[in-house]
């Protein structure tokens, strides 16, 4: 599992990529320089973390959403156990 990003992270990075979408793409140092133009001042490790979700939002705004996969019940819930059941009542 990642880490999670903070709220100043994810504002920032969704504020930025509004602002000018075509300066950010899937490349991480592309990213970190256009970061640099756009903003004023802030720590290295801001600006690669901004850098970073800001691939990861490029990546999952050209995928698309993800499809769920269809849930199964877990075994021995399903309608055969209970004819199961019912047949071992029965009375012959």
């Amino acid at each position: 599992m990642g880490r999670i990003k903070t709220v100043l992270i994810k504002r920032t990075t969704t504020k930025l990529i509004e602002s000018s979408p075509n300066k950010f793409s899937r490349d991480f140092n592309k990213n970190k320089d256009s970061i640099k133009e756009l903003t004023k001042g802030g720590s290295k490790k801001m600006r690669n973390i901004i850098a970073g979700y800001a691939v990861r939002l490029k990546r999952k705004s050209e995928e698309g959403p993800k499809k769920k996969k269809p849930s199964m019940p877990p075994r021995g819930f399903g309608p055969q156990r209970f004819r199961q059941r019912s047949h071992d009542y029965s009375s012959d």
